[in-house]
């Protein structure tokens, strides 16, 4: 992800459009960022709390939500011959604490679903992120949300 597509913001909610230029230059939307302003006044911090697409969903579990090992983890894509990758990710380790074996999808919303163990991964925040890509660039959509354990 190299390009800013689109900002759009209103009130303490901002939705970031990320994405990469094809190989004809134009620019292509990969995710839609929901960023939550924390706090009040100009210096309050943006905290990304999840995506918001229709091509790639990630709906289970929701932003927030609490979970436990194994954690499932589903949502819809849309697309041909896609190769999902689910990873869970901890701020404070540089490698994701759990992972899915690539998961085959496509279609037009077509449910996808998956079972990602991290038996030492709690207490902790953890991001959820699925990705596909591999046509044009190694990630061409993805869709990320956060939960607690």
């Amino acid at each position: 992800m190299d390009k800013i597509v689109k900002v759009a913001t209103e009130g303490e909610q901002s939705r970031v459009s990320v994405g990469f230029g094809n190989p004809n230059g134009v620019a292509v939307v990969a995710a839609v960022i929901h960023l939550v302003r924390l706090g009040h006044g100009d210096t309050a911090p943006w905290e990304v709390v999840g995506t918001e697409d229709t091509a790639l969903t990630l709906t289970t579990p929701r932003y927030g939500a609490t979970v436990h090992s194994p954690i499932a983890v589903g949502g819809t894509i849309t697309g041909v011959d896609e190769s999902l990758r689910v990873r869970v990710l901890r701020s404070d380790r540089d490698q994701p604490v759990g992972q899915s074996t690539p998961i085959p999808a496509g279609g037009a919303g077509s449910p996808w679903t998956a079972t990602v163990s991290v038996p030492d991964a709690c207490p902790a925040t953890l991001t959820i992120v699925v990705a596909t890509g591999g046509h044009v660039t190694d990630v061409e959509r993805f869709a990320v949300t956060g939960t607690h354990c």
